[in-house]
């Protein structure tokens, strides 16, 4: 089986969101796939496997398997259209945990179809705001994660969260998030996720899922510039059409080889 390692969400290695891709070429149990994510240690690990009306695609952290992932759908539409399986005109289909997800070429982006998952406000568990350690603006909650805005991006980018006070919150992830004084860009954000075994996730696309209706009621619009602020940091273009996100991010392969057991 063909294993990618493709850095998401930028155009220059060793920057956004690394995710291995496995080009399926035989059915693996799901013991085999989760043992296989916690081998390659990334924040996602992406299952591709040919079925008649497109691809199957799963995702695996080193812990768990997940419902959604942004950029590991980002790395695995690029993994198709460079290795030759998908022509780079076509559109690819992903079925998913979260149903049908399509991601279509354009240039050197891919945009990639997904889910809106809206918060609603939510009180805040001591152990969130301990672990933050700060005074959120907002605090909510969707299916899948806390989303806290704070006062500046100053803030957030110093940021520095008790690791083992988060993992406490009873949550996929936490999404931290601020306005930016930065001309290029409309908001900015962080996401950690410790319960996953990802302290901080580089750049998590499907947190945009989250970030665009929120900020969307404040700022009244719906096409975004979007920048995580991990160490590692990446960009996103962010569309809001009624229940879906449409993401778009660069892509870059880094690793190419082949799965031996």
């Amino acid at each position: 089986m063909q294993i990618f390692q493709v850095d998401a969400f930028t155009n220059k290695p060793f920057s956004g969101n690394p995710a291995a891709v496995c080009i399926m070429d035989e059915k693996k149990p799901d013991r085999w796939l989760q043992n296989f994510a916690t081998e390659m240690n990334l924040s996602e690990t992406a299952f591709v496997e040919k079925v008649s009306d497109g691809f199957n695609l799963r995702w695996f952290t080193p812990k768990n398997e997940e419902e959604l992932c942004g950029h590991a759908t980002l790395a695995s539409a690029h993994v198709l259209w460079e290795s030759g399986i998908l022509e780079a005109q076509n559109e690819a289909r992903f079925h998913t945990k979260s149903g049908l997800l399509t991601a279509k070429k354009s240039g050197e982006w891919i945009y990639i179809n997904l889910p809106v998952e809206p918060p609603e406000k939510a009180e805040a568990p001591k152990s969130l705001i301990d672990g933050l350690g700060v005074n959120p603006v907002y605090t909510g909650k969707n299916r899948l994660d806390y989303i806290v805005e704070i006062e500046s991006e100053e803030r957030l980018r110093e940021l520095n969260p008790d690791m083992e006070k988060l993992e406490q919150v009873n949550t996929r992830g936490i999404i931290v998030t601020s306005k930016t004084s930065s001309s290029k860009y409309d908001f900015i954000s962080r996401f950690f996720a410790p319960g996953l075994g990802i302290s901080e996730d580089p750049v998590t696309g499907s947190a945009h899922c989250c970030l665009a209706p929120y900020w969307a009621k404040s700022m009244r619009k719906y096409k975004f510039m979007a920048y995580q602020a991990s160490p590692r940091g990446g960009e996103l273009k962010v569309n809001l059409t009624d229940d879906r996100v449409v993401l778009g991010g660069e892509t870059i392969t880094v690793i190419e080889g082949k799965v031996v057991v």
